[in-house]
């Protein structure tokens, strides 16, 4: 994969592979960096999880607290992980609203925002609009129209998210409606 990470997460010293599921995009992308990527670098991915989990209890042999992420819940593993992350890096994360709920994803966007302040890159694929509301964040919008910057406000999460909040009754009554017919 691009930037030496496994597939299927965990940091750039992690050698595994259980299944091969990786999508031409990685030979697709040409990557420029003005730096080596730091060793504190992770890619953290909802799919593969529990396999990453099995890796890091198996590398670190009881000795580490990510050796009792089966311990955890889902949720409570995966923002374990990123809150082990303290030093500036490359945070690749896919999806990792999935795990979290919206109070944990805030934990999340406050220690991302530290690091970013130190000097951590974070590359997030996300359908959260607590996750999309970063501070300084570049949003991209991916569609069939190709890929473009987008404002917070005019992205899909934000706008359904507000709609469901300000309007619950008015598109309730509209789904539910579409739906009996």
């Amino acid at each position: 994969m691009v930037c030496g990470f496994s597939a299927e997460g965990g940091s750039r010293n992690y050698r595994f592979s259980t299944y091969d599921d990786c999508s031409d995009l990685a030979d697709a992308l040409i990557l420029y960096r003005k730096r080596a990527i730091p060793p504190s670098s992770f890619f953290l991915r909802a799919e593969s999880f529990f396999t990453m989990a099995t890796q890091a209890r198996d590398y670190g042999r009881g000795r580490s607290a990510m050796s009792a992420l089966h311990e955890m819940s889902h949720g409570e593993g995966f923002l374990e992980i990123m809150l082990s992350r303290n030093a500036p890096g490359l945070y690749l994360m896919d999806e990792p609203e999935s795990a979290l709920s919206a109070g944990r994803q805030l934990a999340l966007l406050a220690h991302m925002h530290r690091l970013a302040e130190q000097g951590a890159q974070f590359i997030v694929a996300t359908h959260s609009p607590i996750l999309l509301g970063l501070p300084g964040a570049q949003i991209l919008q991916f569609d069939d129209d190709g890929v473009r910057p987008c404002d917070y406000e005019d992205t899909d999460a934000y706008r359904i998210t507000a709609s469901f909040i300000n309007h619950r009754d008015v598109l309730l009554r509209h789904l539910f409606t579409d739906e009996e017919r």
